[in-house]
């Protein structure tokens, strides 16, 4: 979707300034929220491409106002209220009014680093071959998909060349609507910046991005 998450390229929001000697977190209420939203995945409602989609789904005003975890937050309620795991009341009394529905599902603290090590690894099996090789010369296709979607908006229309070819892999656009992990193929395609931006893009800038097939065709 076109949504708050997709700047690539957008203008307006000054230069990026990095923080020097960035900490990890910048309040005691952050790591909290990574720790539940790591936990609350382990319950199996949803994968990593529901948990974005969540994000993006927050409404544009908000989402730019919010702090990165902020985000993170609001998409974890949001994910939990559709999953049954509670309801509104629970939020607003920050209590806990019915039981779990996946009580068994607890992540056990001395499970976690072994769970986190693990991944969540996204490559699968698929019984077709790839349709584009190393070398070849792609369109990335034009699409404003209602739902989510890994392909960036700048690079839509864009004619770029595969750089490396990465097996099939869970297809984000169907797995974060439930739709079944529909696994695609996944290439790296190069993108010359001129092409993206035009004669004011930065001399010899390349900008690679990963594409699932449906995301392309050939140019």
């Amino acid at each position: 979707m076109n949504g708050p998450q997709d700047l690539g390229g957008q203008m307006g929001f000054g230069p990026v300034a990095p923080e020097p000697d960035e900490p990890l977190f910048h309040a005691g209420w952050e790591p909290r929220v990574l720790g539940l939203t790591l936990a609350c995945a382990a319950l199996g409602h949803w994968g990593i491409d529901e948990s974005r989609h969540a994000r993006e789904s927050i409404p544009p005003a908000d989402y730019l106002r919010f702090s990165y975890y902020r985000i993170w937050f609001t998409a974890l309620c949001a994910l939990l209220e559709r999953h049954g795991e509670v309801v509104p009341e629970e939020l607003a009394l920050a209590k806990v009014l019915a039981p779990p529905r996946r009580a068994e599902r607890c992540l056990p603290a001395e499970r976690v680093p072994a769970v986190l090590a693990a991944g969540g690894p996204t490559e699968r099996a698929v019984d077709r071959p790839a349709r584009f090789a190393v070398g070849d010369t792609v369109r990335a296709r034009v699409m404003h998909p209602k739902g989510h979607t890994r392909l960036p908006r700048y690079v839509r229309g864009a004619v770029g060349r595969v750089g490396a070819v990465h097996g099939a892999h869970v297809f984000p656009d169907a797995a974060a609507h439930g739709q079944g992990e529909a696994p695609e193929w996944l290439y790296t395609v190069a993108f010359a910046g001129a092409d993206l931006w035009g004669p004011e893009a930065e001399p010899g800038l390349v900008v690679s991005v990963d594409a699932w097939e449906p995301y392309l065709e050939r140019a």
